[in-house]
């Protein structure tokens, strides 16, 4: 028997009883308290499941994400940081982005590596967003959903240009800083102006043909010199594209005045034409579903990967930099646990303090530095609208 402050006799049995109900209870309030984390999340979200991976001895905290390919419901988005133009804003920002007609964010992960600097946020690699050519391929791997709805990842070149009346061609950048010696295009992606210095640009309006804006892979457009400038840092309209040249150009190029047509082109190897979804990263874990060389030293330090195989998707996050929770991963590691889950191609993307896991609300893993950080990009899982859903239905 056990006295309870009130003075009554209350049977030991009932007692445990009660401490049973009370525990009961509290993992309830535990498990409510993680975000809905699986059980929940898989009933709201079926084809979709979460699962927390800890490996104490290391140790390792990983977090994966499980997408099952067959489900015309889901589909993948990148999302830039600002609406207005290149910058950074957090994994929770950037999922608020999503316009409400492609449907719920239900998780994401964060994408490629960026520059700082005057274009602060300007991804390193490619990326499109709802068909739109945001910024141009780089060094390294990237991933993209091409025509047919597969997933790809492996190197892109750019073949952006620019032909002159004179059928002279010289290969530009895309929304980027314009270094001696380049000439890049701008759009109303990089933001209202081009942030450049002195130097002369060249505002663009339509000319003929059916291709204008938004900017797209593996188009051709017809472009009329609308006005010339020599200030530099001219304002970019969502219908206008500026040309900024190099001061090399001079003597190689026909003169330029109002009404001048040009032709631009934004043709890649292999070509994105079509492709509505592509985010940079790298390098490459798996092909094939062996693991890939890598030149780098072996470092450990917090990861994001993507890969698949042929029903599922893995979006992953290792945290790292936390000695008693998780050391981070190498990128042999990474491709080895890749190729663990089932992998058949496997990528890396942007790590260390950018490192987020995002799903149905909530960051769902440790940060290294305590906070989610700015990032350029991300790419988001989104669950369509019912209509949608329908309309993509067999």
């Amino acid at each position: 028997m056990i006295i309870q402050p009130s003075g009554r006799f209350w049977p030991r049995r009932l007692t445990r009883d009660v401490a049973l109900c009370i525990l009961w209870f509290a993992s309830v309030f535990v498990v409510a308290s993680r975000a809905e984390e699986t059980p929940e999340f898989e009933r709201k979200h079926r084809g979709v499941s979460y699962s927390h991976d800890e490996v104490r001895d290391l140790p390792w905290s990983i977090h994966v994400l499980k997408v099952d390919r067959s489900r015309g419901d889901y589909e993948f988005h990148t999302t830039v940081a600002r609406s207005n133009g290149l910058s950074l804003g957090t994994m929770t920002e950037q999922t608020k982005t999503v316009p409400m007609e492609l449907g719920k964010p239900i998780a994401g992960i964060n994408g490629d590596f960026w520059k700082s600097g005057i274009y602060d946020g300007d991804p390193e690699g490619l990326q499109i967003a709802r068909g739109e050519l945001v910024s141009a391929p780089g060094e390294r791997s990237c991933f993209w959903i091409d025509r047919e709805g597969r997933p790809q990842a492996t190197n892109v070149i750019s073949q952006l240009k620019v032909t002159w009346p004179n059928s002279a061609v010289t290969l530009v950048g895309l929304n980027e800083e314009r270094t001696n010696g380049a000439t890049v295009l701008y759009t109303s992606a990089v933001g209202p102006t081009t942030r450049t210095k002195q130097c002369r640009e060249l505002i663009l309006e339509r000319g003929e043909g059916a291709d204008w804006l938004p900017l797209r892979a593996g188009h051709d457009y017809v472009a009329r010199v609308r006005e010339v400038r020599e200030t530099g840092n001219c304002a970019v309209a969502p219908d206008t594209l500026v040309l900024s040249l190099s001061s090399q150009l001079q003597g190689r190029i026909p003169d330029l005045s109002t009404g001048t047509v040009l032709r631009i082109s934004t043709a890649t190897v292999p070509s994105l034409r079509g492709v509505q979804t592509a985010i940079g990263g790298g390098p490459a874990l798996v092909r094939n579903g062996k693991m890939a060389t890598f030149t780098s030293a072996p470092v450990r330090h917090p990861r994001t990967a993507l890969g698949w195989n042929d029903g599922f998707y893995f979006l992953v996050v290792v945290d790292g930099r936390q000695p008693s929770l998780s050391i981070g991963m190498t990128l042999q590691e990474l491709a080895a646990y890749m190729i663990k889950l089932g992998c058949q191609t496997a990528i890396n993307l942007d790590g260390g303090g950018s490192a987020t896991f995002w799903a149905y609300g909530n960051v769902m893993n440790s940060p290294c530095y305590g906070h989610e950080r700015p990032m350029a990009n991300a790419l988001v899982l989104v669950q369509k609208p019912p209509d949608a859903q329908a309309a993509s239905s067999p």
